[in-house]
């Protein structure tokens, strides 16, 4: 049965799903297992319910944890609910999570995925004709780490075109990427000056290994 087989029916309780008073506990079993945040449409197949119970109890879960104080709150982030640990307690967790390494993303590696993020979908070479400099091991770094993925080619060149995942909406704390702040009219204009960079940038080829000259972009 699909979710839309249970909005505005009442299942019985312990009959065909869960029953509405073991709901709750239900949705945290099953968003404490997720790897990627779970859609009010997925869950309610799931668990059997009317997509509108499952809505109003995410939203109870969510205010309860926010009014408890809770080290960790339920966030609805790409498109669908996960847990994630509150802000409020990002050093600890930070400490914990790092223990030495170095793991944040560097200057040159937030600025090609700010590139990426406002111009998708948009070549390799656009994004160093933006940033002034050659991308190549920076984005061999975002596609590691899984925050932009291949998004077909350009029908001029043939040039493979990028933009960013639901991974990177996810570690973001976005819904969509209508929610990026309005930051896109002060990214230059790359077309420009395209020409006059792309004859002097390397192909890329994501399975090479770094260079020297690779910007250096571990986390």
């Amino acid at each position: 049965m699909s979710a839309e087989t249970y909005e505005g029916e009442e299942t019985a309780a312990g009959a065909s799903g869960v029953s509405r008073p073991d709901l709750g506990p239900a949705l945290e079993a099953v968003l404490m297992v997720v790897d990627e945040p779970a859609t009010e449409e997925h869950l309610a197949r799931v668990l059997q319910r009317p997509r509108r119970e499952i809505a109003e109890a995410l939203a109870g879960l969510a205010a309860e944890y926010d009014a408890q104080g809770r080290g960790f709150e339920l966030r609805q982030v790409a498109g669908g609910w996960r847990f994630s640990t509150r802000p409020a307690y990002a050093d600890a967790v930070e400490a914990f999570v790092l223990d030495g390494q170095q793991a944040r993303l560097t200057q040159a590696a937030l600025e090609t995925l700010a590139v990426v993020a406002y111009r998708q979908p948009v070549s390799r070479s656009k994004v160093s004709a933006v940033r002034g400099v050659n991308c190549d091991g920076v984005m061999r770094t975002l596609l590691q780490r899984g925050l932009v993925e291949e998004a077909g080619t350009e029908p001029e060149t043939g040039a493979i075109l990028y933009r960013t995942t639901n991974y990177f909406l996810e570690r973001m704390g976005l819904r969509g990427l209508d929610e990026l702040p309005e930051l896109a009219p002060f990214l230059p204009e790359a077309e420009a000056i395209e020409g006059d960079t792309q004859e002097g940038v390397p192909s890329f080829d994501p399975d090479a290994p770094d260079t020297e000259a690779d910007d250096k972009t571990e986390l």
